[in-house]
């Protein structure tokens, strides 16, 4: 599988990296038996980057990749992330350190190659979201701290909120990583979006933030689960999808995945999902494009996807009048 560098890091990651969360769900609700199989299945297809966190199943994510990662003694690069909420706001710095040392512990192991802070970051910083200054007064220097320590490599931030507060951040914090949503849906991170569409301008946040060299991994590649065409969701996942830098609705980001079909009856994909996930690590700008699955055959076809290489001019040329209507 391709590597690609993963900004300043310096570390080569899998254009394809494999998400842990509960929204594919196999690596909180699966058996023991299907997680260890579908970790050592994804290193076997060359995936060389894990992405867990705190969050994913109140910790249940980190202790079963740990888990499966140690059975396997594999070499492979791993984030998790650490989430403040509610009275946890109080003590940023003390829950941030709680926190890693909880996930390392699950994990199995004395540090993370990344550390992610999985908060929104806007204007008004209204809970759940933060404020770029609570960032970079209270959390950084914790951040720091634990990064001498040797508890992680690297630390990032999950790039949710306002362009101009996450770019800040970026810049000011020495945060050497951001994950941020980019889909077929919603290209902006990346390109200006289609005239009169009603996606969420992103500003172009990952083409601006891999300028400045921080490692950009996309994430909500898939919508969710929408880029599926189907709104039907998997018994492992979680059974409702609240939409993100998408439509109103996860109903509408189905709609608009279907009116992409026309390019799946001209050959360019054998479905939406290979369609989508093609598109996803098409910019050189994402160094890892991060799915998740429900099951092993998802993981299959995920790899034999981004196997086929990027979409071909006449695909695109398709899309952009698909969406400019």
């Amino acid at each position: 599988m391709q590597k690609r560098r993963l900004g300043r890091t310096g570390i080569e990651v899998s254009v394809l990296g494999y998400g842990c969360g509960a929204i594919g769900g196999l690596m909180v609700k699966g058996t023991a038996a299907e997680q260890d199989r579908a970790i050592g299945r994804a290193i076997d297809h060359g995936i060389t980057y894990f992405d867990t966190a705190s969050a994913y199943g109140d910790g249940v994510s980190e202790t079963n990749l740990g888990r499966a990662l140690k059975a396997l003694g594999a070499q492979v690069t791993v984030a998790t992330k650490v989430r403040i909420r509610g009275a946890q706001r109080a003590d940023i710095a003390g829950t941030i350190a709680r926190s890693v040392d909880e996930s390392l512990k699950r994990l199995q192991r004395d540090s993370v190659d990344i550390l992610h802070l999985h908060e929104p970051i806007t204007r008004e910083g209204r809970d759940p979201d933060f404020r770029a200054d609570a960032i970079l007064g209270e959390a950084v220097p914790t951040l720091r701290r634990l990064r001498e320590q040797g508890k992680f490599r690297f630390f990032g931030i999950t790039g949710l909120g306002d362009a101009s507060e996450i770019l800040r951040v970026l810049e000011e914090g020495g945060f050497a990583t951001a994950q941020m949503p980019y889909n077929i849906l919603n290209p902006s991170g990346v390109a200006p979006l289609p005239a009169g569409s009603a996606m969420p301008d992103l500003g172009g946040v990952i083409a601006r933030a891999a300028a400045g060299d921080v490692g950009v991994m996309a994430i909500r590649i898939l919508a969710g689960g929408a880029l599926s065409g189907s709104e039907a969701r998997s018994p492992l996942g979680v059974p409702k999808v609240a939409p993100i830098a998408s439509a109103a609705s996860y109903a509408d980001d189905v709609a608009a995945a279907r009116r992409l079909l026309p390019l799946v009856e001209a050959g360019h994909a054998a479905d939406l999902v290979e369609l989508a996930l093609r598109y996803a690590v098409m910019p050189p700008q994402i160094a890892t494009a991060i799915v998740g699955t429900s099951s092993i055959a998802e993981l299959d076809h995920a790899v034999a996807a981004i196997a086929r290489g990027p979409l071909p001019a006449e695909a695109m040329a398709m899309i952009a009048a698909i969406q400019a209507g």
